[in-house]
């Protein structure tokens, strides 16, 4: 039962992995390709190193796992933000079909 739960994330975070990175090359701006690494940094690597953990048991490798896991959810969305912020500051434009830019609403 608990190899079918891990396998279970490996596969699902495959697929977060693979979507998000078929989003990173669709997307048309540089803030929905950030949503979409985002997608690919959370749902897959996590989900993917969790289900790994699992498969390997309780072993020093799975503390390695939960401790980087631990960092990447925590970095993940620091530096999408930043890296977001920093584009609109330096005027790094909107798709065409946005309809909303909060950051410019607030410094108006």
């Amino acid at each position: 039962m608990i190899e079918l739960i891990a396998y279970a994330m490996l596969g699902i975070g495959s697929a977060c992995a693979l979507i998000g990175a078929m989003g990173i090359v669709r997307f048309p701006d540089v803030y929905n390709r950030i949503h979409a690494n985002t997608v690919v940094v959370v749902g897959g690597a996590i989900l993917t190193m969790m289900g790994a953990g699992i498969l390997g048991g309780l072993s020093i490798f799975t503390l390695k796992a939960i401790v980087i896991i631990i960092f990447i959810f925590l970095a993940n969305p620091v530096s999408a933000h930043a890296i977001a912020r920093a584009a609109h500051r330096s005027g790094v434009k909107l798709w065409r079909r946005s309809v909303v830019d909060k950051l410019k609403e607030e410094k108006q």
